[in-house]
């Protein structure tokens, strides 16, 4: 999170996921959870703050973005870029998001990056920022991601 001061770095745990792509037609299913528990700056007063006021994860315990469909060509082998659109529940209310999504396929392994923005402010939360401290009104999100592909036929 970008502020007047400095930039702030943090994350949070996955918790859990699944996705489901039909390579054909584009569809997507499943959904990716994030702990907002978990969110972590290293600074115990800036979290805590950020947790009770701004996410109030004790009530909104979980982030999650369940993708409807991708655009672009996935391809079986290699690399490849493709936006995956789909709703992102963040602090109880689903927003429509678009997220670039480098990724490649190796064997039955894959792996991904996605760099967005969350427009926090806009969607309703609470700015943590003072008279003193203004901060950007979006948090640039950085994801990397893997996992294996599974034969859609099996369990």
């Amino acid at each position: 999170m970008g502020s007047t001061v400095h930039t702030v770095h943090g994350s949070f745990a996955f918790k859990k996921g699944n996705l489901h792509l039909d390579t054909s037609t584009g569809k997507a299913r499943g959904e990716i959870v994030v702990d907002a528990t978990s969110g972590n700056s290293g600074n115990d007063s800036r979290d805590q703050k950020m947790h009770k006021e701004v996410l109030e994860s004790g009530q909104y315990a979980d982030i999650v973005f369940r993708p409807d469909r991708v655009e672009g060509e996935i391809m079986p082998r290699g690399a490849f870029t493709v936006q995956v659109h789909g709703l992102f529940a963040l602090h109880g209310v689903e927003h429509e998001l678009t997220i670039p999504v480098q990724a490649e396929f190796a064997g039955d392994h894959w792996t991904a990056s996605a760099k967005f923005n969350v427009p926090f402010i806009d969607w309703g939360l609470k700015n943590p920022g003072n008279f003193f401290l203004k901060v950007n009104h979006a948090v640039e999100i950085e994801l990397e991601m893997q996992g294996s592909v599974q034969n859609p036929a099996s369990p």
